[in-house]
């Protein structure tokens, strides 16, 4: 049990990591580094990130659908650490 919600959480902070990635890399102009660059320049990591998380609902209903529930509440659990490191990087 522990390892299928394990095995979640890895798969949701990697399907928020690819998320992140293939919003830097296709919305915002440039390459990828100084894409990057501008995120960091104007702080716009919470913003990002905050729609990188969607990927995970994709992911949480594939294993809901599966009926793989275990794996679905880490995804969760990854999608609340998200938002709370999204929470976190708006106040500082």
């Amino acid at each position: 049990m522990k390892k299928e919600i394990f095995i979640g959480f890895l798969i949701g902070l990697l399907a928020t990591a690819a998320g992140f990635y293939l919003y830097v890399e296709f919305v915002l102009a440039g390459t990828f580094e100084e894409a990057f660059a501008i995120v960091a320049e104007k702080k716009l990591y919470g913003k990002i990130l905050s729609i990188a998380a969607i990927a995970n609902l994709l992911v949480f209903f594939v294993f809901i659908k599966k009926k793989q529930d275990y794996k679905a509440r880490g995804v969760l659990i990854a999608t609340f650490l998200v938002a709370f490191i999204i929470l976190i990087t708006q106040f500082l």
